[in-house]
């Protein structure tokens, strides 16, 4: 069996936190509120975690304290890890050519560092060249080659970053040998997330949802894992959704997905950066990070009516959960 193989066979069915990184306003990280996060979310029933995510603010972070969140979470989990791979922030390309480079670059170092995989940021360059699907195609097997991994296709909506992918890009990149699957990330389109289901289906890959306000639905239409930034906080709202929609119990998956849309409609919403922010504050309230390491010096300020909100939603939902007095 190939390591792609064995990826796809380990990760199907399963939730990976798109997890976060604890930091002070300065955007410096509070590595030992890292590892005590880590330690919580590694003994949540996880199938891995993705790290150098948007979430993390992977590509904000800078090579020495991206590879330091790696080497933590590599000790902490035992379980598969994702690495997100694309053009760092603080580099700026003059060129595409030096824009691969530097992708191919985040991803040997993941691979050094001790990744499983790797998810390849979108190039939203590609959209507008003749040869975008081929270039794109040519990027993620360049990855795969040097850095020995096998590579996760990124469908990123265009507000984080990304460009829709049409439905024959996605099917190419399944057909690659070093293809472990295709995470879907549309945001709320859709029509955009149901056709590039339909184009994963039958490659025998895994077709892995990040669709934090569709995910019911998406599960529906047809992915079968989950790679998602609302895991970073409460772990169990998300599982609890794909474990009962996996297992049949319809009823189950209703007031789970219903659970976990309430959390999403106080986390995501616009401005849409500000979800990582939103999540840190879920994360303090949970007792994951303390407070002085919960700063998103990378979004959107927002005001403090939006933390009540998200912490008003998670005390209903706890409150629901340990049902009336007595029972």
């Amino acid at each position: 069996m190939s390591a792609t193989e064995d990826l796809v066979r380990r990760l199907r069915g399963t939730v990976l936190p798109a997890v976060a990184t604890p930091m002070d306003p300065r955007g410096v990280v509070d590595l030992d509120a890292l590892r005590g996060y880590a330690e919580r979310i590694a003994a949540e029933r996880i199938g891995g975690v993705a790290v150098w995510a948007h979430t993390g603010r992977g590509l904000h972070l800078s090579r020495p304290d991206r590879h330091q969140v790696l080497r933590i979470w590599r000790e902490v989990v035992e379980g598969p890890i994702v690495a997100g791979v694309g053009v760092p922030r603080p580099v700026r390309p003059r060129t595409l050519r030096e824009a691969w480079d530097a992708t191919v670059a985040m991803a040997v170092d993941a691979a050094a560092l001790g990744a499983d995989a790797v998810m390849v940021y979108p190039l939203a360059q590609f959209a507008e060249r003749p040869g975008g699907q081929s270039e794109a195609v040519r990027l993620h097997e360049r990855v795969a080659e040097e850095s020995g991994l096998p590579v996760l296709g990124f469908f990123l909506h265009g507000e984080a970053g990304g460009y829709p992918y049409p439905p024959e890009l996605i099917r190419r990149l399944l057909a690659l040998p070093s293809a472990a699957g295709v995470k879907l990330a549309t945001l709320d389109r859709a029509m955009a997330c149901q056709d590039a289901i339909r184009a994963a289906s039958g490659s025998g890959k895994l077709v892995i949802t990040g669709e934090d306000r569709m995910f019911g639905p998406s599960l529906m239409w047809g992915a079968d894992s989950a790679l998602v930034g609302i895991a970073a906080a409460r772990v169990p709202l998300t599982t609890a959704v794909l474990d009962s929609w996996r297992a049949g119990d319809h009823a189950g998956f209703v007031t789970a997905s219903a659970r976990l849309d309430r959390f999403a409609e106080a986390t995501f919403l616009a401005p849409i950066e500000g979800y990582v922010q939103r999540m840190l504050w879920a994360a303090v309230w949970e007792g994951l990070i303390p407070e002085e390491a919960a700063h998103d010096p990378y979004g959107p300020e927002l005001p403090g009516a939006e933390r009540q909100a998200v912490v008003s939603c998670l005390e209903a939902l706890a409150k629901e959960q340990a049902g009336p007095p007595g029972e």
